[in-house]
């Protein structure tokens, strides 16, 4: 996994990454950025921050191969720039 800081809101003091995954491995963002320290607001199971509140980890661009005519396909989503997605709002890089 590698990644790149997008944003930083100092009120919140949340970050936007943008991560890159090597490996499809069952919960590899969580526990390595747990694992750095940084937990991902939201995560109950691996951080502290933001408890009881919806995790703040979001697919926002899933390219896949088309299974019958092996076209590759790219998704891209964001959220709604509200509540903790708020980090979201005036960020032209994505």
């Amino acid at each position: 996994m590698d990644y790149e800081v997008i944003t930083y809101n100092e009120v919140k003091n949340l970050s936007l990454l943008k991560i890159n995954l090597h490996t499809g491995r069952h919960h590899q963002i969580r526990v390595q950025l747990s694992n750095f320290g940084h937990s991902i607001f939201g995560d109950n199971k691996y951080g502290t921050r933001g408890q009881g509140k919806q995790i703040a980890l979001w697919a926002y661009e899933l390219t896949i191969e088309h299974p019958i005519s092996k076209e590759e396909i790219t998704f891209k989503d964001l959220p709604e720039s509200t509540a903790t997605w708020c980090i979201l709002r005036n960020v032209n890089n994505l």
